[in-house]
């Protein structure tokens, strides 16, 4: 029987079958499976001569130079890549379309070229006219960048190879194709020959490579996952449409912190640097309001500043609603667990409306008390001191934890005028040294919390005398 010349492979999750299917077997996607010819990988043969070079063994303790790295000049994109571009490194930059993708590598590339770097910029999807006039709506014309519109593999390899550039810009991996494979251009095994190829010429050249990657409905950036293995860091580009802001978060970085975050806001002339995303995030806060918390987060190692909006009313409908706009629903869910059953308080026949103002998203477990404090705040009808922030973890047994690097937090809340931190408190010194810093309210369990809150709710306005002893350290 002769060998198969052909197998089918999903393009979801790279999953190779040996017929065609409706479904991957593996990851339960519909109409995924992509026909592709057996017996060439990334353009290469899969069998290959043995290799007659010696392994090089060297010890642990073997010294090397620092990393040298590249500079941009963005202050908060060199924050997220841990210091600037490092030399004969390859980076994955996703998100969705139109949050700003491109914009903001054509100012990353713009800046360098400025600074005397030899930089390059393929765009796969858009014409060279058309990066030419971006560019110069971004005050960039005049700078030393080249520009090309190719998607051939081995075109782009060539010109690199011609020109010895510093750092190139893919625009995008998902249009880039090679001849070696018949696969068409997006498929798993063309982004992941294209990925392979231009990762090896970066580690063999000291250029730094760039890649664009488009994003699935679900967030996460197209083809398979082991170029995500192969690059050297991941960054995620974040924002709403509908705000002004966006948000460059770093998923993966072998040279610097992870889910470290810059904030830039889009304006007519491109992305702008903000320095301080608290009093970004915090510049439209009115007067107190039942229902908000100000939570004192932490990204990566920057303290942000959140307002946490909560709304709890009665349901329209037989079945209540849970609904969340940047936290995770399944702690939203954890969080009225405990309120129930700790403390008391009923939600049958609430909606329960959960919302971080400004587009923002939240992934520590820091943020439960600051949720449960306006969750309490909208049920018994009363504001929170409006000079304090809350952070701090709920237990399922109804406890509240310390959580880390509180001063940081505090010092950011005291540098925007905020009086007073609501959180449980360290023990030792280190609880004694933070309330130096700020007045501490210490909530050492849920159930103090809501008594606080029903506490100030008794009194016969906001800020009044018995709203003051509720809160008072």
């Amino acid at each position: 029987m002769p060998k198969p010349t052909s197998q089918f492979v999903c393009q979801s999750c790279g999953t190779v079958h040996g017929k065609w299917a409706g479904r991957c077997d593996a990851c339960g996607e519909w109409n995924t499976l992509v026909e592709e010819a057996i017996g060439q990988i990334g353009g290469k043969s899969t069998t290959r001569k043995r290799n007659s070079r010696s392994l090089i063994l060297v010890d642990l303790n073997t010294e090397h130079d620092e990393l040298p790295r590249m500079a941009t000049g963005i202050a908060e994109f060199d924050r997220v890549t841990g210091g600037g571009l490092v030399t004969g490194s390859a980076l994955l930059v996703g998100g969705d379309p139109g949050i700003g993708k491109s914009t903001l590598l054509l100012q990353t590339v713009g800046r360098l070229g400025a600074a005397g770097r030899k930089a390059l910029y393929i765009s796969g999807e858009e014409s060279t006219d058309q990066v030419q006039r971006r560019a110069r709506r971004l005050g960039l014309g005049d700078n030393p960048v080249a520009l090309a519109a190719e998607t051939s593999l081995g075109t782009v390899l060539d010109g690199l190879k011609e020109n010895k550039p510093d750092i190139v810009i893919i625009d995008s991996i998902q249009t880039l194709w090679t001849d070696q494979l018949t696969a068409a251009p997006g498929t798993v095994a063309q982004v992941r020959a294209c990925a392979q190829e231009l990762t090896r010429y970066a580690k063999k050249t000291g250029c730094c490579v760039i890649l664009v990657g488009h994003v699935t409905k679900d967030g996460q950036i197209a083809g398979p996952r082991v170029v995500e293995h192969m690059v050297d860091a991941v960054l995620y580009f974040e924002g709403e449409k509908s705000h002004q802001f966006r948000i460059l978060r770093a998923h993966k970085n072998r040279f610097g912190p992870t889910n470290e975050i810059g904030v830039f806001e889009m304006q007519e002339a491109g992305l702008m640097e903000v320095a301080n995303p608290s009093s970004l995030f915090l510049n439209e806060r009115g007067d107190a309001s039942t229902g908000t918390a100000i939570f004192a987060g932490l990204e990566g190692t920057r303290p942000v500043l959140t307002e946490i909006q909560a709304l709890v009313a009665p349901a329209a409908f037989g079945t209540p609603r849970r609904a969340v706009v940047g936290w995770d629903s399944g702690r939203l869910a954890m969080v009225l667990a405990v309120l129930e059953a700790r403390c008391g308080v009923s939600f049958a026949g609430k909606d329960v409306y959960l919302n971080v103002a400004g587009g923002f998203r939240i992934h520590e477990p820091a943020a439960d008390l600051a949720v449960a404090a306006a969750i309490a705040s909208s049920i018994f009808d009363i504001s929170l001191p409006h000079n304090a922030v809350v952070f701090g973890e709920i237990s399922l047994s109804g406890d509240v934890r310390a959580v880390n690097r509180s001063e940081e937090r505090m010092k950011e809340a005291a540098k925007l005028g905020f009086g007073r931190a609501i959180s449980a408190t360290p023990k030792g010194k280190s609880g004694k040294s933070l309330s130096q810093i700020l007045p501490i309210t210490a909530i050492r369990t849920l159930p103090e919390l809501i008594s606080r809150v029903e506490t100030a709710a008794n009194g016969s306005g906001d800020m009044d005398s018995n709203e003051e002893s509720a809160w008072a350290a």
